[in-house]
């Protein structure tokens, strides 16, 4: 909800279109950095553009902010300027109260608040995003024609449609099943490095690089590679191979799904390359795994 000063200022005719343009501009400088952006307004008011953008697509921008600052540590570019004009100063004169009542923070406040709401609406859209993605995919496999076309007689196009439809599902259902066991995402002690793990939780088909992980996270490769190791105690070339490897084990518990479709839908290309590192962190291959977890379950069972 806007501040009473902005509600004032947007409901005049002459200076609404300045408003307008603080908000558009905002949101173009913070699409062209991939962050939130942080300036002033035509009177000189902190203003906070974050992009929402997911899976590298732009979805829009949220405008916060309508506050003063209490110090001048942040250097903020006054993104519209206006000429001086009678009528302008009297309406500032009239809205002097409301303008005097907007609420102050400190620089180190409004970078924090500029870095969470980005996190944060980031995840929630993309979520719910892939929420309705799952939901509709579902919808429409349900609705489709129960029986399994055969190739030869059925109409090429169609055939093809509801094999793509098919395998869409199984890698959605197979997503599924990886989030049963981690279904609690990594929360980094520092938030610096959350964008990062929350790529990772929801690529897990994906071979992320530390380059591309640092470049999310809005920091130097050295710089991340340092925090990185200090909050999981792995480096990240040992940390994402073995987070790989509990996800294949949770579908080598839960599901029949051959070895190299798992390592397939893990990312990793060659079969050979997923057991020697599934062998390198659970001394055994994941067959081996599967027959002692199928044991143990049938002996358990039969206490």
């Amino acid at each position: 909800m806007a501040q009473a000063f902005c509600q004032g200022v947007r409901k005049d005719g002459n200076l609404s279109s300045y408003c307008q343009k603080c908000d558009a501009r905002g949101g173009l400088e913070a699409v062209r950095t991939n962050k939130p952006y942080v300036y002033r307004c035509h009177f000189g008011i902190v203003d906070i553009a974050v992009p929402i953008i997911v899976e590298g697509q732009y979805i829009g921008a949220i405008m916060a902010g309508q506050i003063k600052l209490r110090d001048a540590d942040l250097p903020l570019e006054q993104i519209v300027t206006r000429p001086p004009n009678a009528e302008t100063d009297r309406k500032f004169k009239e809205l002097e109260p409301e303008y005097r009542a907007l609420p102050e923070l400190s620089s180190e406040e409004v970078s924090a608040i500029a870095d969470m709401l980005f996190h944060l609406c980031n995840y929630i859209v993309g979520e719910a995003i892939q929420k309705h993605a799952t939901v509709d995919m579902y919808k429409k496999v349900l609705t489709a024609e129960p029986a399994a076309p055969d190739p030869v007689s059925a109409a090429p196009q169609a055939y093809e449609q509801i094999q793509a439809m098919q395998h869409e599902l199984s890698s959605t259902l197979i997503e599924a099943k990886i989030k049963q066991g981690t279904e609690r995402a990594y929360r980094a002690a520092n938030p610096l490095l959350q964008p990062a793990f929350d790529y990772m939780y929801r690529h897990k088909n994906e071979n992320v690089r530390l380059q591309d992980m640092a470049a999310l996270c809005h920091v130097s490769p050295s710089y991340f590679s340092r925090v990185f190791t200090r909050e999981t105690g792995e480096n990240f070339s040992v940390f994402v191979p073995r987070l790989k490897i509990e996800w294949a084990k949770q579908l080598l518990e839960t599901t029949d799904l051959s070895v190299n479709h798992i390592g397939d839908e893990l990312g990793f290309a060659d079969p050979g390359y997923f057991i020697k590192t599934f062998k390198k962190f659970e001394s055994l291959t994941p067959a081996v795994y599967r027959k002692i977890y199928s044991r143990e379950q049938r002996r358990n069972s039969a206490d």
